[in-house]
């Protein structure tokens, strides 16, 4: 099982470094949510997988190690998902406001802040590269 969620951490890394290489700034938006998910799949398939062993010690009071399961990575993981969904929201209002002011969300023609001189990239007007 641990070799096929690396697999799938593996396939969603390159599936958000695909993404992310897009000029469109919503794919890079997706990528990034793809890359949150491989990093917290990634930390939660390195702590190991236990099935049906709760990170409890016994009655008794002796912990059973070896059929314990590991709580950092769970623990850690949570935390990723608080931060990385707030980093999302952050990211999204930015993308829309500059979709707001620029019109377009091609990341070659936002460049409101560069002389028009030196615009070596696709003419762009309103959201739409000019052919």
């Amino acid at each position: 099982m641990e070799t096929v969620l690396a697999i799938l951490c593996g396939i969603l890394m390159a599936a958000s470094v695909y993404l992310m290489l897009s000029r469109n700034l919503v794919k890079f938006l997706f990528g990034l949510m793809l890359n949150t998910s491989a990093a917290n799949l990634l930390v939660f398939n390195s702590g190991g997988l236990t099935r049906g062993n709760p990170p409890f010690i016994a009655a008794d009071g002796t912990p059973a190690y070896a059929n314990m399961a590991n709580s950092v990575p769970q623990a850690l993981i949570l935390t990723a998902i608080v931060i990385s969904f707030a980093l999302l929201a952050c990211a999204l209002v930015m993308a829309y406001r500059a979709y707001q002011d620029l019109g377009t969300v091609d990341t070659d023609c936002m460049r409101i802040a560069e002389p028009v001189a030196e615009h070596e990239g696709p003419p762009c007007r309103k959201g739409k590269v000019i052919a």
